[in-house]
């Protein structure tokens, strides 16, 4: 009963939210001067548990280092399950404390060669830190448990970052792909149980996961070369921002989904705020704990529009949004492994478009990618792509899933 109530208290914000009146703004920027407009007051909830907390002058310390660790929980009694706080960094390179859940498996590895590492980027696709992987996945809930124990029953490693770091920041690219990468240097560079330099890694991450996974798929070559990584899966990934909001801006549930994305990417691109009116800002705060399922409850109830949210107009088009919106898009740089890219081809709200604009870039720039159409709309794909998943690392970790060179069905 205190769920369904609090669900009914999100809903009712969020219509209230949508029916209030617009008050117009001759100068939206200066709206930061009240303190009704405070950045922090969008933030979500700082975490209780102090373990998220890092120590004084963690600054200092090189990226991927564990800061702290402890044992955990949970649903997964055949592996050694750790958490990590590890040194990471934001999309602007200042310094970040990211936590990522580590599962060994306690049967020995019987395969050639050391224990693979499967970085499952999940699609956390919320803004509170109650939803992020960590809590979840010791707490009991989780939606992916299957996936997750489909890849140890291999006797594969695996590893779930809270890939929106620290201020839950939803959509942000560069954030996400540090968190992944820093993650996986932490695990193979601390003292894990036969896990070392030498292990070989693999990416995967659908949805919203795909950001992070797209992002540290191309930033590995730079910025942690020294990862051993075999390749990458990324299946569903709104990687155009552009694209969605044809398909998503005020349309059923995905209004919900693309306004908490909107809000994600303002917690590290703290200019947007000042695009906002106050509808905006009174929505950025009723969001600032929301979870994924609330969310898409929001947008059935009661959709809005971007346009709601700010007396500029047309926001999409002016200069900042356009350069923040290029920053957090994949495709400008070459990943320097293997790509699978898998999307569904009846999507409503991600288009496929979307994943072959990304193919033909990273193919233009000379990677090593294969795009594979999948049946089925968004929630479809996915489900589909649950018990291949395995089948699909294997071959990625044998080196036959990605053909040298740009690959499409029938060539």
């Amino acid at each position: 009963m205190a769920g369904i109530r609090t669900l009914r208290v999100w809903l009712f914000a969020a219509l209230a939210t949508a029916l209030l009146p617009v008050t117009a703004y001759a100068d939206p920027p200066a709206d930061q001067a009240s303190a009704m407009h405070d950045p922090m007051s969008i933030l979500p909830t700082p975490p209780s548990d102090k373990f998220y907390t890092p120590p004084p002058g963690f600054e200092q310390k090189p990226l991927g280092a564990v800061l702290s660790a402890r044992s955990a929980g949970g649903l997964f009694p055949t592996a050694r399950v750790l958490q990590l706080l590890v040194r990471s960094s934001d999309s602007h390179d200042f310094p970040a404390a990211v936590v990522t859940t580590l599962l060994i498996p306690h049967a020995p590895w019987k395969g050639a060669g050391s224990r693979p590492l499967i970085s499952f980027n999940i699609p956390i696709s919320s803004l509170g830190n109650g939803c992020a992987p960590s809590k979840e996945l010791t707490s009991g809930v989780s939606a992916d448990f299957l996936s997750i124990q489909l890849l140890l029953a291999r006797g594969w490693a695996v590893i779930v970052p809270d890939h929106q770091g620290p201020k839950q920041a939803y959509a942000a690219g560069l954030m996400g792909g540090h968190a992944v990468l820093d993650s996986i240097r932490a695990a193979i560079s601390a003292p894990m149980p036969g896990l070392g330099p030498a292990t070989p890694v693999v990416l995967t991450g659908y949805s919203g996961g795909a950001i992070a996974t797209s992002w540290a798929a191309q930033l590995a070559g730079t910025y942690a070369p020294e990862i051993r990584l075999a390749g990458s899966m990324i299946g569903g990934g709104p990687v155009d921002y552009q694209l969605l909001l044809a398909s998503m801006n005020g349309v059923n549930f995905a209004s919900g989904v693309l306004l908490a994305a909107t809000l994600g990417l303002a917690r590290e691109y703290p200019e947007l705020l000042g695009l906002l009116n106050e509808n905006g800002w009174r929505l950025a705060r009723v969001f600032r704990d929301i979870c994924i399922g609330q969310e898409g409850a929001l947008g059935v109830v009661a959709p809005v529009r971007i346009a709601q949210l700010t007396n500029v107009p047309d926001p999409m088009n002016l200069p900042m949004v356009q350069r923040i919106l290029a920053e957090n898009r994949p495709g400008g740089v070459a990943p320097n492994a293997p790509v699978f890219l898998f999307h569904g081809v009846n999507e409503i709200w991600i288009p496929y478009s979307g994943a072959r604009n990304l193919y033909n870039e990273w193919c233009a720039k000379g990677a090593r990618v294969r795009l594979q159409p999948m049946p089925g709309e968004h929630f479809i794909a996915g489900a589909l792509s649950i018990p291949l998943t395995g089948f699909w690392i294997e071959d990625l970790l044998a080196g036959k899933l990605v053909p040298p060179g740009c690959t499409t069905p029938g060539h």
